[in-house]
């Protein structure tokens, strides 16, 4: 008996595609999807028979899912080249280093047990952009599929190759003790051995592979995941430790003394360090990141600008890629690194390989080093509940809010919003550098919320309670995930 067709339409995000497996799509459902990019491919490339790269990551149904999407490729033409179990930033490379196509990574990322999804990209580096992901949405759910003839091979070894690659480029001369945390997810197996292979002495935390993530989700902006690092780092006296995420494009940092440092902090070490041998660098960061980077005396005195974009790792590559940037950051610790240091798509590993550039570079500890970046009081990244079909039409009407408090000049905390920036959402500033913002998020059915003030804890709280009124007052916005 053949199974009946499942796909939600709200699977088909921004620039990903995600569902919950089997509640709201089926392998039916995903072979259609398979079809729907293979067409797209061919559309795009003009090619008869494009070649694809595709991997998936450690998850029970991973594989299952790869073999399915396989299936609705090869029905259109693609002759795909399976690398297996895999990290997103090795199926990017595998774009480059086979020289193939297209992409496609079967991943949830950092997304709880039981979600599923794909990330897929055309054009080298890239992933999709929100116009591609309609066009995907619009062939596969009406099914205007090409028929064709393809084939599939598997790649022998090719995570070694990942792996050689990036040990060759960052050899270090200082012995840094790190603490590896991966939330018993894929980077397990990639990034203990890479950070070994470059010169750094490991400490594995949960870096056995074990689907039903027992401790706790692999993402590093998870405060659970960040205060077991926290603690083993102070236990084993470690120079750093690095967390990451479900599938190995993103990184998360705990200082020599345990202090959780959020990604954006980090990134703007980076641009400071990259800058004075890049004079003149376009440094692209997201609206959840730190207002540092705009007033940053070492960027500015090496002439560097700073631009910031749409939160999300398609929006930020993109961006990179178009203002041919140096680097770009996120808050969520997606970093990106442009020619010479990189292709432009973001590699959580490589990201904290720079981290122990920048600590083989000084004789300082991460904690002094990061002393040396102006103080500022920020919360994590906040997720509170919110319908996929309500979310993008509930921040739209709080954009409007904000901007007429602005223009009322309405005080928050005794000061008025100076600047309104909606790229992506609303970010609003004061005349103290603090800010808060709201926006819809691209990969779950949740609003995200973030607040810091350069001058005191209490005032980022209060910047966090006024927001959190105005949610509220919605009837639309539910329990957060974390909460100051």
């Amino acid at each position: 008996m053949n199974q009946s067709l499942k796909i939600d339409p709200y699977g088909f995000r921004e620039y990903d595609a995600r569902w919950v497996y089997e509640k709201d799509i089926n392998a039916n459902g995903i072979t259609n999807l398979g079809k729907g990019f293979g067409t797209q491919i061919i559309e795009h490339t003009k090619l008869d028979n494009p070649r694809v790269i595709v991997g998936h990551d450690y998850r029970s149904y991973s594989e299952e899912i790869k073999i399915s999407f396989i299936k609705g490729l090869i029905s259109t033409g693609c002759n795909v080249e399976d690398i297996g179990l895999s990290l997103s930033p090795m199926v990017y490379f595998a774009q480059f280093n086979l020289n193939s196509d297209a992409i496609a990574m079967v991943t949830a990322s950092h997304n709880e047990n039981g979600w599923t999804g794909v990330k897929m990209g055309i054009k080298k580096g890239l992933t999709h952009a929100p116009g591609e992901m309609k066009e995907l949405k619009d062939i596969t759910l009406n099914k205007n599929f090409i028929i064709g003839t393809g084939s599939k091979k598997e790649i022998e070894n090719f995570q070694q190759v990942y792996k050689n690659d990036l040990i060759s480029k960052n050899k270090i001369k200082k012995k840094i003790k790190a603490v590896v945390a991966c939330g018993n997810g894929t980077a397990g197996i990639f990034a203990p051995e890479i950070l070994k292979g470059i010169g750094c002495e490991v400490i594995e935390l949960d870096c056995n592979l074990d689907w039903t993530f027992p401790k706790y989700n692999p993402n590093p902006e998870d405060l659970k995941m960040l205060h077991a690092i926290a603690k083993c780092v102070k236990e084993n006296n470690a120079d750093i430790g690095f967390g990451f995420d479900g599938d190995g494009d993103r990184v998360g940092v705990i200082d020599n003394e345990g202090n959780e440092i959020f990604s954006d902090k980090i990134g703007l070490l980076i641009a400071r360090d990259l800058s004075t041998k890049h004079k003149k660098s376009k440094f692209i960061v997201d609206v959840k990141s730190t207002g540092l980077y705009s007033k940053d005396k070492i960027l500015l005195k090496n002439n560097c600008e700073t631009i910031y974009w749409k939160t999300g790792h398609s929006h930020i590559k993109r961006k990179v890629n178009t203002e041919k940037a140096l680097a770009g950051f996120e808050k969520s610790g997606h970093f990106f690194f442009n020619q010479p240091l990189g292709y432009g798509y973001d590699d959580g590993i490589n990201s904290a390989i720079h981290v122990c550039h920048l600590l083989d570079n000084q004789s300082k500890m991460m904690s002094e080093i990061i002393n040396e970046l102006p103080n500022t009081y920020q919360t994590p990244t906040m997720a509170p509940f919110c319908k996929d079909e309500e979310k993008y039409y509930v921040v739209e009407e709080l954009v409007k809010q904000v901007e007429q408090i602005k223009k009322d000049k309405i005080k928050i905390d005794d000061q008025i919003i100076t600047e309104v920036l909606t790229v992506n959402g609303v970010r609003f500033s004061f005349k103290d550098g603090s800010w808060g913002l709201i926006r819809a998020s691209s990969n779950k059915p949740s609003l995200v919320v973030v607040t810091e003030s350069p001058t005191s804890d209490d005032r980022k709280i209060k910047i966090f309670n006024f927001i959190d009124g105005l949610l509220k007052k919605t009837g639309k916005v539910g329990k957060y995930d974390q909460k100051i």
